[in-house]
């Protein structure tokens, strides 16, 4: 009997023994699942990342040189045109009112005026001539006297002022007559040009307007025929191999923008990214609104293409593209990804992993992008580092690799 209430007592012992042991188990903090990393060392690169819009380098508008109708345009656009050969559009001048005989009068008498001006610019800079000749020969003869010692030193000195000011005074004479003789010409010009237009428009002559450049045609911005006024914009021509790139810049990115630097050109299309180079960033910035409707200070950069024509000739005028502008570049950087960092006070931080348990190590950064940043110092490489680190993870606190045990 008494050997049966031994094993009883055994068995009750030992099942709370048991139970005990469990609960401590159960209570025994777990290891913190944790995504882990290794500090290394290789090339790190810092762009500047905006979207960008591709543009003709120099665009030519063509415009209407008179009113009058203009016939119908049947260049399209992608059209090759040549300079001086290729008709680009056709006008019947029908405005007599900047062809009638009171225009007519007023450009004669334009000429006229020319005319005596330039006369009386002769005029002066023949008097101005005959003063400096007398100038000149007074300042040769008390220049003798002085020799001599028969005038004063001070009379020598007025004669060589009086000499120099003729001098001036007959320079910018002859400046003068020079800019009358322009001016005659000009009017003479405007004269003829107002006759031409007058003939064409008594006797019908249509007046075709040549290609000023070798290129392609842009844009029609006037198909059919129809009446337009002087200046009004009709094509725009452009040659697409002289392509560049504009994209804006946030200003405070831009002042780390120099001409020069390095252009990664992506998301336009193609397999490989190309490459560039800024060209120049623009003195003045414009305010642009974002499309959460914030007002932001942008600064256009212009970046020309370094990559052959063949490696980007699909692209053309207004064809949207990705920019990556290169502000640091290093072969041999320690770097960590940035999804391991976090603020500790007004430092950077990360934790690192050593014996199994996280260990808090503040850093000294260097440049980063978005995914990587230089490590100046606080961690050597090679060293095991936790990224993406939950609230549950402390200095101290033992983890282990997601995926193995709990978690």
């Amino acid at each position: 009997m008494a050997r049966k209430l031994d094993l009883k007592r055994l068995l009750t012992w030992t099942v709370g023994l048991l139970a005990v042991l469990a609960v401590a188990v159960a209570l025994r903090p777990q290891p913190v699942p944790v995504d882990l990393a290794r500090v290394e060392r290789g090339e790190l690169v810092v762009t500047l990342d905006e979207e960008g819009e591709t543009r003709v380098r120099e665009r030519f508008v063509v415009s209407a040189p008179l009113a009058g109708k203009v016939l119908r345009i049947e260049l399209e656009p992608g059209d090759e045109v040549r300079a001086g050969e290729t008709v680009l559009a056709t006008f019947e001048p029908r405005d007599p009112a900047l062809l009638d005989a009171r225009t007519r009068a007023r450009l004669e008498a334009e000429v006229k005026a020319a005319r005596e001006a330039l006369g009386a610019a002769r005029a002066e800079r023949d008097r101005l001539a005959a003063e400096h000749a007398f100038a000149r020969s007074e300042l040769d003869r008390y220049r003798r006297l002085a020799a001599a010692d028969v005038v004063a030193r001070n009379n020598l000195e007025m004669a060589e002022r009086d000499e120099r000011a003729a001098g001036e005074q007959l320079e910018a004479a002859v400046h003068a007559l020079a800019r009358a003789e322009r001016e005659v010409e000009a009017a003479r010009a405007r004269l003829l040009d107002g006759n031409a237009l007058r003939r064409a428009a008594h006797d019908g002559t249509p007046v075709s307007l040549p290609s000023p450049i070798d290129g392609v045609v842009l844009k029609r911005l006037r198909e059919s025929e129809t009446v337009v006024a002087a200046g009004e914009p009709l094509l725009e021509l452009g040659n697409p191999a002289q392509l560049e790139i504009v994209a804006d810049y946030l200003s405070a990115d831009a002042v780390r923008i120099r001409p020069g630097m390095a252009v990664l050109i992506e998301q336009w299309g193609g397999d490989a990214a190309l490459r560039g180079r800024v060209k120049r960033v623009e003195p003045s910035g414009f305010t642009k609104i974002s499309a959460l409707g914030v007002e932001e200070q942008r600064v256009n950069v212009v970046i020309d293409f370094e990559d052959p024509r063949r490696a980007w000739q699909a692209l053309g005028d207004g064809y949207r593209v990705e920019t990556r502008v290169v502000v640091y570049r290093t072969a041999d950087a320690v770097k960590v990804p940035t999804s391991s960092l976090f603020r500790a006070g007004e430092d950077w931080a990360l934790y690192a992993v050593e014996d199994g348990r996280a260990v808090l190590r503040r850093l000294e950064l260097g440049p980063r992008n978005g995914l990587e940043a230089e490590v100046a110092s606080g961690i050597d490489e090679g060293a095991l580092i936790i990224v993406h680190p939950s609230d549950d993870v402390a200095g101290g606190v033992k983890v282990e690799p997601r995926g193995e045990g709990g978690g």
